[in-house]
């Protein structure tokens, strides 16, 4: 069994534990504090507003600590706010927790009342076309070598991969379908492997 922390202190919480919860061999955590982090083999940063959550990140006194067990190779997977969190660049602000080599631009695709889902294929992650939901999404402009594209759309990268980080732009955890937690909790228990 495998402990898959989502971070809980704004954002889709309980969505990305419900789909968690449907993926054989996980028990998904909900992560508020230091002790909490230390219990776990890999970590959720869900959508919300990245400027809050990286605030409260400071404020819990989370910051350093959650980069250095992403330093340390903890598997973390952003979704949309948590891209910006992740992410070494944000166009126009400083970073927050600044671990993956992308640099990312925020609200690309507009306001929330631009929201729209979407169908793609992404070869790595399902073998059958997934829905996506953007809600007020950023985009990857640019990435570092080390980085593996998941998807490209018109407006720049939705989805990336970079070691044992894992972001994208769009929303998983608000469709009915759970193929992209079961990819990041394959990453988590390769993770635990080597």
């Amino acid at each position: 069994m495998i402990r898959i922390g989502v971070l809980s202190i704004q954002g889709s919480v309980a969505e990305h534990a419900a789909r968690l919860l449907e993926v054989d061999g996980v028990f998904p955590v909900r992560v508020r504090d230091e002790k909490d982090l230390s219990g776990i083999d890999g970590l959720i940063i869900p959508g919300g507003e990245s400027t809050a959550i990286g605030r409260l990140l400071n404020e819990f006194n989370l910051l350093q600590p959650l980069r250095d067990r992403i330093a340390s190779g903890m598997p973390v997977w952003g979704t949309c706010a948590g891209m910006i969190l992740l992410a070494r660049e944000v166009e126009g602000e400083e970073p927050w927790i600044g671990s993956m080599d992308i640099v990312v631009r925020r609200n690309a695709y507009g306001r929330q009342t631009d929201s729209f889902r979407r169908i793609e294929m992404i070869p790595s992650v399902s073998g059958i076309p997934l829905e996506l939901v953007y809600i007020r999404a950023p985009i990857i402009v640019r990435t570092g070598d080390s980085v593996e594209v998941l998807l490209r759309t018109g407006e720049g990268i939705a989805a990336a991969r970079e070691k044992s980080m894992l972001v994208t732009a769009f929303h998983p955890e608000l469709t009915s379908d759970n193929a992209f937690h079961a990819y990041f909790s394959l990453m988590v228990k390769e993770s635990k492997k080597g």
